[in-house]
């Protein structure tokens, strides 16, 4: 009995986990959720059409993958074609929201070609299995499936190999 109970739950646990080379689970981020930092709803279907780098962050991990993200950078790849996300795990942190939203307020002016959005309840740790407290890197295809997904800090060969794969996908 034991048995089978686990290994439903493995089954229902991986229905919700986000996979490689598949297209996620629907989920929208609206209103006691998250959003967009204008306060607009953000739904995963928007990950499609072109390359998307998500970066999903709580933000007292926010630097970790700064090496990553300087590289993306320096690619200046087209936004034709490219497109990045930065959701932000406030629910992760001690930090108070009214602040860290302020920041992103800024962020989203400054770099207005990254899309910026608050996940106020730890709605991809649930929904997409995603690691909670950490950095988490998930790139998507053209057609919105995942093709590389990390928990983590990348180190420089990771960070070749993804940014690779990303032109590839172009």
């Amino acid at each position: 009995m034991k048995k089978i109970l686990l290994g439903l739950i493995l089954v229902s646990m991986q229905l919700f986990s986000i996979q490689l080379g598949e297209i996620p689970l629907a989920v929208t981020l609206d209103g006691k959720d998250g959003g967009k930092v204008d306060g607009s709803a953000w739904n995963s279907t928007m990950l499609s059409g072109k390359v998307h780098v998500l970066f999903y962050v709580d933000p007292d991990e926010k630097d970790v993958n700064e090496a990553f993200s300087e590289a993306l950078k320096a690619e200046n790849f087209d936004k034709a074609h490219y497109a990045s996300v930065a959701v932000i795990n406030l629910a992760a942190t001690w930090k108070p929201n009214i602040i860290i939203e302020a920041l992103l307020k800024a962020k989203q002016k400054k770099f207005p070609n990254a899309l910026y959005v608050k996940d106020k309840k730890k709605v991809l740790v649930e929904k997409w299995a995603l690691a909670d407290d950490a950095s988490n890197i998930v790139v998507f295809g053209k057609d919105g499936k995942t093709i590389y997904l990390k928990n983590g800090k990348l180190d420089q060969s990771e960070i070749s190999k993804v940014i690779q794969l990303i032109k590839d996908n172009l």
